[in-house]
């Protein structure tokens, strides 16, 4: 086993309709007015910029994210990654019931060499920090489309 491969998904359900999901989640510069991991986003052109996230732990990650696929018929929106983590993240949004249905899967090795270091005794805690940027990210973007994350 690769103890510095992660495959992540996340499954956000929002009460918003899947066309003002994707118009957030496809504006990335905007990722830190809503989720406060996302530290900060410099575009570099209109299909790349460079990233740099902080979860609970104490460390950052940055990497370069460059835009493969737009699709908003399909609610796709797909990235590569280079930097601290390599590899590739994409969003998928799809009407469900009243709202809509936010599938996010990363698939990812890490570079960064602290998190490489400590790869095997810190994979759980690691997955633990991932799932809770995910969850706060949820809660942000609920309460920049209006929504009381609380009543969800």
């Amino acid at each position: 086993m690769d103890w510095t491969h992660y495959r992540f998904r996340s499954l956000w359900s929002l009460p918003a309709a899947p066309a003002a999901v994707y118009g957030v989640l496809e504006r990335p510069e905007e990722y830190p007015r809503w989720w406060r991991q996302v530290r900060e986003v410099q575009r570099k052109d209109t299909t790349t910029g460079v990233i740099r996230i902080r979860s609970l732990l104490p460390y950052d990650m940055t990497f370069t994210a460059r835009e493969v696929r737009r699709d908003p018929g399909a609610g796709v929106l797909e990235i590569v990654m280079s930097g601290d983590i390599e590899g590739w993240a994409r969003w998928t949004v799809t009407a469900a019931g009243s709202g809509c249905l936010a599938r996010y899967d990363q698939v990812v090795d890490v570079n960064k060499p602290l998190l490489r270091r400590f790869a095997v005794p810190g994979r759980p805690v690691f997955r633990v920090n991932h799932r809770l940027m995910m969850r706060a990210g949820r809660r942000g973007l609920l309460a920049y489309l209006g929504r009381d994350p609380q009543a969800v």
